[in-house]
């Protein structure tokens, strides 16, 4: 019995770039020694634009032992990249494509003949920006993953990991279906010319194997809010209560990044629900040594929902509406970073769609802050984040 062969002719793919917004991390060791350097998982995001066929200029094949394939091609632009905030450096940080080199790449089938699964795969050459340094690698980072669609949108207020490790490494990593990460890492960073070749034998900044892999995912939110947020952490250190101010601008890729998931968007039946995908906000705690950070947990998501819960759209949300989110949370520390030990609750009523004035706060019970080993150092009683200036839309360019 001779049974049809897939190609993804199948598919009917439109003949235009897919531009999405994506979710991604990177775990960076600073300095000229991989191996004594300072090491932080950075979380990012931003806009991507990726060419692919039926395109002018990419093909479509299928080889001799029936394997299909289709020529894709990552491009660089102003306001195209992914950005985030370090807390080492307590700067901005972006990742760019190069564009004197081809970012090139493929979906192919797995099996023969059959659609999805399929292998994802880029040939990445980035440029690495902050406000006092720009950086080029040597060699090409190939970026891999399985995904199981095109685009390949990773489902809405799911994980980057099958399991949920905790601290920036070094860990092995499985990634889950429609995530990508580089495969070889890691990878040295020069100092770039002008024509973004990297210069001299020193390098400034490493991208390490783990505990974020130059990892990234796809997602189709119908709405992205880049927020400068303003408040208060109260923590619990060696028996007293202590309260820190906290601050972080969104135009230094600080604050926070909400992303909000109408129903045609996810497949959870009605509701809009909303995911806090990136968190950075900094002050100053004595008790726990100095300047700390509070951001989002890249390995646990951040979810909830907007609204009453039966909105078959995001236009159908009445403001103001109720925010609930539970919220993982880490907080950066001059002697390392503790992991909140469980999710805590943050609420409060979106005033509208613009988010300024909003006010979220922690609602229910605190989680213990706790080292990789396990150990408890703080525990986390009180958050209160006002929202002030934000950046609203379906788009997130790294320009803004």
């Amino acid at each position: 019995m001779s049974l049809s062969k897939e190609t993804y002719e199948s598919l009917n793919l439109e003949p235009k770039p897919i531009r999405p917004h994506i979710l991604a991390a990177a775990t960076v060791v600073f300095g000229d020694d991989y191996y004594a350097g300072r090491r932080e998982t950075i979380n990012l995001s931003g806009f991507v634009q990726l060419n692919k066929w039926p395109m002018p200029g990419f093909e479509h094949t299928v080889d001799e032992k029936g394997y299909a394939s289709f020529e894709t091609e990552l491009i660089s632009a102003p306001e195209v990249g992914i950005k985030g905030y370090s807390y080492e450096l307590d700067d901005r940080l972006q990742v760019l494509s190069n564009p004197f080199l081809p970012n090139s790449g493929h979906v192919r089938q797995i099996v023969p003949g059959k659609n999805f699964p399929a292998e994802f795969y880029i040939r990445r050459f980035g440029i690495l920006e902050t406000s006092t340094m720009r950086l080029a690698h040597r060699n090409v980072i190939d970026i891999y993953g399985v995904v199981d669609s095109v685009p390949p949108f990773k489902k809405p207020l799911t994980g980057p990991y099958l399991g949920h490790p905790r601290g920036d490494g070094p860990f092995d990593v499985v990634q889950a279906p429609n995530v990508v990460r580089g495969t070889t890492l890691p990878e040295a960073w020069y100092p770039a010319n002008d024509e973004n070749e990297p210069v001299g034998i020193t390098p400034e900044v490493f991208f390490a194997a783990s505990a974020g892999p130059c990892m990234s995912m796809l997602v189709d939110p119908s709405l992205i809010m880049q927020v400068t947020l303003e408040g208060q952490l109260e923590l619990e250190v060696g028996g007293k209560t202590v309260k820190v101010d906290l601050a972080g601008d969104y135009r230094k890729a600080a604050g926070a990044e909400i992303l909000l998931f109408g129903p045609e968007k996810h497949s959870e039946g009605p509701g809009v629900l909303a995911q806090l995908a990136r968190v950075a906000v900094t002050g100053h705690c004595a008790e726990l040594g100095g300047r700390v950070m509070l951001r989002a947990s890249w390995p646990r998501v951040s979810g909830g929902t907007l609204g009453e819960g039966t909105e078959d759209s995001l236009s159908r949300v009445s403001f103001p509406s109720d925010l609930h989110i539970d919220a993982n949370f880490e907080l950066c520390t001059p002697q390392g970073t503790l992991y909140a030990d469980n999710a805590v609750h943050v609420a409060g009523k979106l005033r509208d769609v613009e988010a300024t004035g909003t006010e979220l706060k922690l609602d229910g019970a605190d989680a213990p802050l706790v080292t990789t080993d396990n150990e408890v150092r703080a525990r986390l009683t009180g958050v209160a984040l006002a929202m002030r200036d934000a950046h609203v839309g379906e788009t997130a360019a790294v320009n803004i």
